[in-house]
């Protein structure tokens, strides 16, 4: 076979390998910031393309979402675009967790994903595949395809994602693939060993499709949206929100004793425990098989049959992720209520894939190894669509930044979910794949799904990724919050035969005097437009938006103000910079596991190292009076 010949192709600001998720933001964010940006993909058919779930949002990933919007990013408009159901979760507890969750349209989420970054001036979108890097004097000058094109940039963005090496395993079937039997990039990772990259295994899985014709509806409970108005992008407009008719329902079934004896009865030919999968899967979605045998006690297990799209009836059987064999999962199918006739269409798969340790990242998603060479989303060891694209607009951020010789941009823990989400890979790696949750966010009272933009917009304008138009609207938001707020800490609720009925409604003592209105709608049952019965309105009335902005910020004032002083106080552990070149080794003191954690992650500040499983407040102290006295070393080789 004749060998394939190398050819100079053209020369890039930013490539992009991969038009995933992360890839497509990764993209858009260096070619909006100016830069000539190539975005390279094995299949153009597959932009932005949703192997699993056909969702976006949830618990913390919506939040995710809003952020990026509020940086100027894609996916929220893109969801806003092409979703067939809205619903905001967790509507019945405090503002720090409720989350809006979409259901997309997969293909036409695609197709607008993609056209999107056929429209954009500076990106150039191709297919092929990238099986190595030019890599000179430690420094990313490009990629070489494997037709021999070498492609010069100033920076490269890796977001190969499942197709790293991929493998798909169907009980006692396996073959070399990316999601959704796309073809694998086979050489990319491997050949980022030559260079001195720790490489992992990590698994994925997805349930089965089926013939949504066949399922038997009213055997199920239906979940519809909500009529409520409700965006990911601050940008959508109210009156582009579907009303509940054009929305697409999904609808609720469970698992049974017979559904778990059938798994049961095939664990010796399910290769989560037969030894056949290699690769760590993820902990908060785990395969049904897994779920029956890790929580034995549990009697059944919900299922949300979910549309995969409008012009398709293929619908995704959310919850029974599962590798075991295809007769075995039509089995499993039948036995579930709804599904008893149910024609699977394509059954459900674990695919193993290659993930780069990120402790090997900085915070910016450069590459400690080699310079100018970032990565993203699920090379990093993360979940999600959502996850994907936080980090690819970081990643491309950043990327485009070197390219234009610029500075760098960090997003800190108490900025964001994917500030948070970043510092938990690059300070304590993982050791399965990565999901976003509230519970990791120490500041998620001051990481709402309402205020991304308030925290992230102008940075975003900063950067280059806000239009003026969408600034100046930003800024009109921000002051007629600060108005209301400062209008409600001066107006008084005075006693009145209404307000006294009012709040004796709600068993609570009547007003004798005067009080603020937002001490008043500081009280538990009282709501913004509540308390508009009893003070003067303001001259125009308020949108939506900015009301629940203005009553989260009055009723949790307190617990936001004790969030803010810990800020503080982090900012500045985050400010005392620890060098580059500092020696570990050379400080006396310090316990065995802080000198390998520290060699091994090099934080780049003391508050990042205080993050560090293993060092603990005594060697913090000790490094903190090293950097002091100046007493720095080269690093030993």
């Amino acid at each position: 076979m004749p060998e394939v010949q190398s050819y100079q192709g053209q020369d890039y600001d930013v490539i992009v390998v991969g038009a995933g998720h992360a890839g497509s933001e990764a993209a858009l964010a260096a070619a909006r910031m100016g830069n000539k940006t190539l975005l390279m993909t094995i299949n153009l058919d597959m932009v932005a393309f949703m192997p699993c779930n056909p969702s976006v949002g949830g618990p913390a990933k919506g939040i995710v979402v809003r952020e990026i919007d509020a940086l100027g990013g894609e996916m929220g408009r893109n969801i806003d675009k092409t979703y067939v159901q809205m619903r905001m979760l967790n509507t019945g507890k405090g503002p720090a967790v409720r989350a809006l969750r979409a259901q997309a349209d997969k293909h036409a989420y695609h197709a607008e994903m993609k056209h999107t970054l056929e429209q954009e001036p500076n990106l150039t979108l191709r297919q092929g595949i990238v099986d190595d890097l030019i890599v000179e004097n430690g420094e990313c000058k490009g990629v070489i395809t494997n037709t021999g094109a070498h492609y010069k940039a100033k920076a490269v963005v890796i977001c190969a994602g499942t197709a790293a090496r991929g493998k798909i395993i169907i009980g006692e079937l396996m073959y070399s693939s990316g999601p959704n039997n796309s073809q694998p990039a086979m050489a990319l990772t491997k050949n980022l060993e030559k260079f001195g990259f720790e490489l992992k295994r990590f698994k994925t899985g997805t349930p089965p499709r089926v013939d949504g014709n066949t399922i038997t509806y009213s055997e199920t409970e239906e979940q519809p949206g909500d009529a409520e108005v409700n965006h990911f992008s601050y940008e959508t407009p109210d009156e582009n929100y579907l009303s509940l008719k054009n929305q697409l329902s999904c609808w609720l079934t469970y698992t049974n004793e017979k559904t778990h004896e059938i798994i049961r009865e095939n664990l010796d030919r399910a290769p989560m425990f037969s030894g056949v999968i290699e690769g760590v899967g993820p902990r908060y979605c785990p395969s049904i098989e897994d779920k029956i045998v890790r929580f034995a006690d549990k009697s059944r297990h919900q299922l949300f049959l979910e549309p995969e799209g409008r012009q398709t009836d293929e619908w995704y059987v959310q919850g029974l992720s599962t590798s075991m064999p295809e007769e075995i999962q039509q089995q499993i199918l039948h036995s579930i209520k709804g599904l008893e006739h149910a024609e699977m269409m394509r059954p459900g798969y674990a695919i193993e894939y290659d993930v780069v340790s990120p402790y090997q990242l900085r915070p910016t998603l450069e590459t400690k190894i080699v310079k100018n060479l970032f990565t993203a989303g699920q090379t990093n060891g993360t979940s999600g669509y959502e996850e994907a694209a936080g980090q690819g607009i970081i990643a491309g951020i950043n990327a485009g930044l070197r390219a234009l010789g610029q500075g760098e941009f960090v997003m800190k823990r108490n900025e964001g979910y994917i500030g948070v989400m970043i510092d938990d890979l690059v300070t304590k790696g993982t050791n399965e794949p990565y999901r976003l949750l509230t519970s990791r966010a120490e500041y998620r009272l001051i990481l709402r799904h309402d205020n991304a933009d308030m925290r992230l917009t102008q940075k975003g304008y900063d950067l280059g990724l806000i239009s003026q138009d969408r600034y100046e609207a930003f800024l009109a938001k921000r002051q007629a919050v600060e108005d209301e707020i400062n209008r409600l800490n001066t107006v008084r609720v005075k006693p009145s035969d209404a307000v006294n009925a009012y709040v004796m409604s709600h068993n609570e003592k009547p007003l004798k005097d005067g009080v603020l209105a937002a001490d008043f709608l500081r009280r538990p049952r009282v709501s913004y437009q509540d308390l508009l019965q009893f003070i003067p309105v303001p001259d125009q009335l308020l949108d939506h938006r900015i009301v629940e902005e203005v009553e989260i910020r009055i009723k949790y004032a307190g617990y936001i103000k004790k969030a803010e002083e810990n800020v503080a106080k982090m900012k500045k552990m985050e400010a005392k910079k620890i060098p580059d070149q500092i020696d570990y080794d050379a400080i006396d003191g310090l316990a065995t596991e802080a000198h390998q954690k520290l060699n091994k992650i090099r934080p780049e500040t003391i508050a990042q190292a205080t993050r560090i499983s293993g060092v603990n407040p005594a060697d913090i102290a000790i490094l903190s009076v090293y950097i002091e006295q100046g007493k720095i070393a080269k690093v030993q080789s």
